[in-house]
């Protein structure tokens, strides 16, 4: 059975996913992220891939990335690293999870950052306009700069499904495997819940494995309780496996 993903004629599984994401029930939830201080987030289809579009732009038009560009994503499991994973995948870039080599990194803690050919900085704060504070210099504030891009990506270079997604977790995947083999195997339509705690590579196959059954993801901080009102309130329909 086709899924609305691959429906799409693009170059590979993650440009597939969101245009699927974009297109149909759009303005329904696609990521809810409940953080600390009682921070709740809500992105819609349209506005996910709005964010990944965004971010894509910075990517390619900023950073000179390109497909097979490796992209260090040092950031714990957040709605906003999310969006950076799927920003990569849509360029055909590598995400690396561990300290293994790579061109650019994406980090909340740039002072540790060098040997880089540019080092991104990403405040966690759901309302942050900028980085609270003073950055190393050269260093690159994405709060600031991913606004000034355009909300729809065109890729200058073709991915090729064969080159490498993501590496560093539990085994090294590339983009023609990120929905098959990397992603969960789960029920069409899920509400899933998703515990950060479980790391970063967790969240991201839960995400991918409820996206692509055209389902949800409801993200959850460590320090947040997952309570009865909140699985009710959002509707949760499965946890994490």
């Amino acid at each position: 059975m086709k899924r609305a993903w691959q429906d799409v004629a693009m170059s590979t599984p993650a440009m597939n996913l969101m245009t699927a994401l974009r297109s149909g029930h759009s303005t329904s939830p696609r990521l809810t992220w409940y953080g600390p201080d009682s921070e709740r987030v809500e992105l819609s289809g349209r506005v996910l891939d709005n964010w990944v579009a965004k971010t894509s732009n910075f990517l390619q038009d900023e950073l000179d990335a390109r497909p097979g560009t490796r992209l260090r994503l040092d950031l714990p499991a957040h709605w906003k690293s999310l969006v950076w994973a799927l920003a990569a995948w849509q360029l055909g870039m590598e995400v690396v999870l561990d300290d293994g080599d790579a061109e650019l990194l994406v980090t909340d803690n740039p002072d540790g950052g060098s040997g880089f050919d540019a080092v991104v900085a990403v405040p966690l704060a759901a309302l942050a306009m900028k980085w609270p504070g003073d950055l190393p210099a050269g260093v690159l504030d994405y709060a600031a700069e991913v606004r000034l891009h355009g909300d729809v990506f065109m890729a200058h270079e073709e991915p090729d499904g064969g080159l490498a997604a993501i590496s560093g977790g539990s085994a090294p995947h590339s983009h023609s495997e990120l929905l098959d083999s990397f992603a969960d195997t789960l029920e069409g339509g899920v509400r899933l819940l998703v515990r950060a705690s479980e790391g970063l590579e967790a969240a991201l196959s839960h995400a991918l494995g409820a996206w692509k059954e055209d389902g949800s993801v409801v993200l959850v901080h460590a320090d947040v309780e997952v309570s009865q009102h909140l699985l009710e309130n959002e509707r949760v329909s499965g946890p994490a496996s």
